[in-house]
């Protein structure tokens, strides 16, 4: 497992992180993700064999964001 933090941009509410935090259950791999608006960033903890950092930026463009590696 590793933990890595993502920008997230145009997060501007606490249902926007919710929307972000609910990728958890869609990904494989994925132990926790906390996102907050305030900082606009997402911390998750995924299992590198399972997940790439690519698959990751692309599910948070489909939920409507745009992400990149902190």
């Amino acid at each position: 497992m590793v933990k890595k933090v993502f920008r997230v941009f145009d997060m501007h509410c606490p249902n926007c992180a919710m929307k972000i935090e609910a990728l958890e259950d869609d990904l494989p791999g994925v132990k926790q993700i906390v996102a907050s608006y305030k900082k606009g960033e997402m911390v998750i903890e995924f299992d590198e064999s399972l997940l790439s950092e690519a698959e990751i930026l692309a599910a948070v463009r489909r939920v409507g964001y745009s992400a990149e590696a902190a």
